[in-house]
């Protein structure tokens, strides 16, 4: 556990679970780090222990390095007040490496910043929303997921719908009330957004983090997403959130060589480097950076009322020879190619998360065979609620784009999930991963011609629903799209108008009708009794 001085801390209002005043530890670093409104100004904290010297550059100074500085702190935390500043201003800091090089960095612990292409960190209040969502929340931690209906429609908020009016994408508040109206239409008991995090490339879909606990302004200001996710809930719809703590990106604004060392990342890119993503890996190993990862996934479910987390590319974290050759990794003290580091990691992550929200889903990526993904951690397990079935996926995918007549040769495809369907406990996704690169939609996945290949996509959506686990649709399968999808446009809206494709999406209004209502689908959808 980190020891930080215990001045400076805020009191967020009553109704936020967890509260700004408590003791702070090593799961709620926001709680300090960070840039804090006080009387009188802002107190900021940032973490930078090889650091020569650290000071802020904002609005308020010109932008001018060594005006503000800040005091270091003898667990490599520099803090300091500076008076004055407001929210809306904006800041970095600059921080002086011990070979005298200058970085101006974004805060890694920021609230809120520019719109991109800028990068600067923004001074900002999550003190004054006023939530409306208790009996959610109490509805929440008292409800067996394992036992309850678990629909989820995966959605990426900027090309979901996008407005006829200039502007590039719709607000928060805007996107909450058009969201939940559909969602409730369709059935769905949950979104699950992919990742809102700030991001500086659109082209990433979220999944290059460099604000772990900041919504992208795309959308709105933090208030905007507190409106969305309090909206969804009193419309009775959980929200999960895509979280990415495999990887990070190498813009010089962010984590990267954060105090001009390796402080987030391993300094060796046999470890400290991701060869298929062309980003940077998480340290697990230092405790510092172990908490901030742990403090950011409290944060969502904390500040933003979260009811969990899809962790993504858990298997890229569990092997250190992951998508290498040999000579390209290093193996652990025993010569393994477990991560052991992560593997500490991911289950004091579920401990934490499971023990301060009760009801709240942590959901793993995890596409091998990896034993105990959803295991207690008391059991050996790695703790998640949930992981993804990815062998369903792949494996109905590959029998279905086959023509009808040569399927019976090859039912090996659709019956093999019966050796390991009971091992975890199991979400069948039909996810965004395959409609994208050249995949094709789903309906286009599909033999045959147009009518066939509904009645295809509508066999897959019939199936899903009536195999036992969990279910997650990415957007547009009940549209019936013949297009990939786009994340610089949005879903073909025009298809609605014909009968074939809207009667996909009565068919996934159904199969959610009978799904939430007939106890045989959702009751026992882990155990083997159930499926029976």
């Amino acid at each position: 556990m980190l020891t930080v001085p215990q001045k400076g801390l805020l009191r967020i209002q009553p109704g936020v679970p967890g509260t700004f005043d408590q003791p702070v530890d090593g799961t709620t670093l926001y709680r300090y780090w960070g840039a804090h409104l006080v009387t009188g100004g802002v107190r900021f904290a940032v973490w930078a222990p090889n650091a020569r010297e650290v000071s802020v550059v904002s609005d308020s100074n010109g932008w001018t390095a060594g005006r503000d500085w800040l005091h270091s702190s003898d667990t490599g935390v520099w803090h300091g007040t500076l008076q004055n500043l407001t929210p809306g201003t904006r800041y970095k800091y600059a921080v002086r490496t011990h070979s005298g090089h200058l970085l101006e960095k974004a805060d890694p612990v920021g609230f809120y910043f520019e719109r991109r292409p800028q990068t600067a960190s923004v001074v900002w209040s999550l003190r004054d929303f006023a939530w409306r969502d208790g009996d959610w929340l109490q509805r929440r931690a008292t409800t067996d997921w394992m036992r309850t209906p678990l629909s989820i429609y995966e959605v990426h908020l900027g090309s979901w719908r996008r407005p006829k009016d200039g502007r590039q994408f719709f607000n928060y508040r805007e996107l909450a009330h058009a969201l939940a109206d559909y969602v409730t239409e369709l059935g769905h008991t949950h979104v699950q957004l992919l990742p809102i995090t700030e991001h500086p490339f659109d082209g990433s879909w979220g999944y290059q983090t460099t604000g772990y606990f900041a919504p992208t302004s795309r959308f709105g200001a933090p208030q905007d997403f507190q409106y969305f996710v309090d909206h969804l809930h009193r419309r009775g719809i959980g929200v999960l959130l895509d979280w990415v703590p495999g990887h990070f990106p190498t813009d010089g604004h962010a984590l990267s060589c954060f105090d001009g060392t390796c402080l987030y990342e391993h300094a060796d890119p046999r470890r400290g480097f991701h060869p298929d993503w062309n980003t940077l890996i998480f340290n697990y190993g230092r405790r510092e950076v172990s908490e901030f990862l742990i403090s950011s996934a409290r944060f969502w479910c904390d500040v933003y009322h979260i009811d969990g987390i899809r962790v993504d590319a858990v298997a890229s974290m569990l092997y250190l020879d992951y998508s290498r050759d040999s000579g390209q990794w290093v193996p652990n003290q025993h010569g393994g190619r477990e991560n052991l580091e992560a593997i500490e990691f991911l289950p004091r992550m579920n401990t934490v998360l499971h023990a301060a929200f009760p009801g709240v889903l942590t959901i793993a990526e995890e596409s091998t065979s990896w034993p105990g993904v959803s295991h207690p951690v008391q059991a050996g397990g790695l703790g998640f609620t949930m992981k993804w079935d990815m062998g369903w996926m792949n494996d109905t995918l590959h029998f279905l784009r086959r023509e009808p007549i040569h399927r019976g040769w090859h039912l090996q495809d659709a019956a093999f999930r019966t050796v390991y369907a009971f091992a975890e406990n199991f979400v069948l996704p039909l996810s965004h991963d395959e409609v994208v690169h050249g995949k094709r939609s789903l309906a286009s996945q599909m033999p045959g011609d147009q009518w066939q290949q509904l009645a295809g996509l509508r066999l897959l959506l019939a199936a899903q629903y009536a195999t036992p686990g969990k279910k997650l649709q990415f957007m547009g399968a009940e549209l019936g799209q013949w297009t990939e999808w786009n994340h610089d446009g949005e879903l073909d809206w025009s298809l609605r108008v014909f009968p074939g494709h809207e009667g996909v999406r009565r068919l996934l209004q159904d199969l959610n009708r009978l799904y939430r209502g007939l106890p045989a689908l959702h009751r026992a959808d882990h155990d083997s009794c159930g499926f029976q």
